[in-house]
């Protein structure tokens, strides 16, 4: 089976695990859960050969530094893959912000330890997604079929957070200062900071806090993420206004003065630019996710 969409992608044959490597798989921008059923195979990844057994799950986060290499599987190799676009792995952690708290914490772990022995209910967990994926890639003529696979991705993300959690493994921030280079620190600070202040815009506001330039801080947000800095905050901007549009009946001059802009025509300008929808317009489209 080799099903796909322009941000989704399931298998479980060999094929299409090496049609997903050539079109999707070693991108930095995408995110990868691959089960093995049977047998096992070795990968190239974070400057090792890693060996995943059957009975392992693997997970690959969106990684701008390390990309998947080389790769020898046993002649009996059995998995389940589903590879999704880094874009659905960004909205379950920044969809407002406050979602996920010790987002970079998390991340940072299963970078380091991507290979999971998982337990029989967390095994059923992940073949009722890949299943729940599966159908829906082949049912083409859903209207709401974007938005459904949307949300199964989104919860089955949510769901290895949830797994993550439970294995009590991840430190928190104070913690992070030691097991971190000087850029990731400044990057996770850079992202701590948009959560507390989500209606600052401006590039050199968040460098002065960092007591760094501009330029240096839009450096480290491309080498770290593959977006510079003015994407963040464009991003947990945009998210901000889309929270308040579709979850509260708050006029657009208040949403504007509680997103800090200076007035509500240049708000209305500001989300047209970045949604394509006015603010009004956009609370109409209730199908967006």
């Amino acid at each position: 089976m080799i099903l796909f969409t322009d941000s989704i992608f399931v298998t479980n044959e060999v094929e299409g695990f090496k049609q997903c490597r050539e079109t999707r798989t070693t991108s930095s921008a995408t995110m990868t859960v691959l089960y093995c059923r049977q047998g096992y195979i070795d990968v190239y990844y974070h400057g090792a050969m890693l060996r995943i057994n059957a009975g392992d799950l693997f997970v690959r986060v969106p990684d701008f530094c390390h990309e998947l290499g080389p790769y020898v599987m046993s002649p009996d190799f059995a998995f389940n893959q589903v590879t999704i676009d880094a874009k659905i792995y960004e909205r379950v952690m920044f969809d407002h912000m406050r979602i996920e708290p010790n987002w970079y914490a998390k991340q940072e772990y299963v970078k380091a330890n991507p290979i999971f022995h998982i337990s029989e209910a967390s095994r059923e967990y992940f073949f009722t997604y890949f299943h729940l994926i599966s159908l829906q890639l082949q049912d083409r003529q859903t209207e709401y079929r974007k938005q459904i696979l949307m949300l199964i991705a989104k919860g089955a993300t949510m769901e290895m957070l949830n797994y993550l959690d439970k294995l009590a493994v991840v430190d928190p921030d104070p913690a992070l200062r030691k097991a971190v280079n000087s850029s990731d620190y400044t990057f996770h600070e850079f992202t701590r900071l948009l959560q507390q202040y989500p209606h600052k815009r401006e590039v050199q506001w968040y460098a002065r806090q960092l007591s760094i330039t501009p330029k240096y801080l839009s450096e480290i947000c491309k080498e770290r993420s593959g977006k510079a800095a003015g994407e963040w905050i464009a991003d947990i901007t945009v998210s901000e206004i889309k929270h308040y549009l579709r979850n509260t009946t708050l006029p657009i001059r208040d949403i504007a003065n509680l997103m800090e802009f200076p007035n509500a025509s240049f708000f209305c300008q500001y989300t047209k630019k970045h949604t394509g929808l006015s603010p009004n317009h956009f609370r109409k489209e209730k199908a967006n996710i």
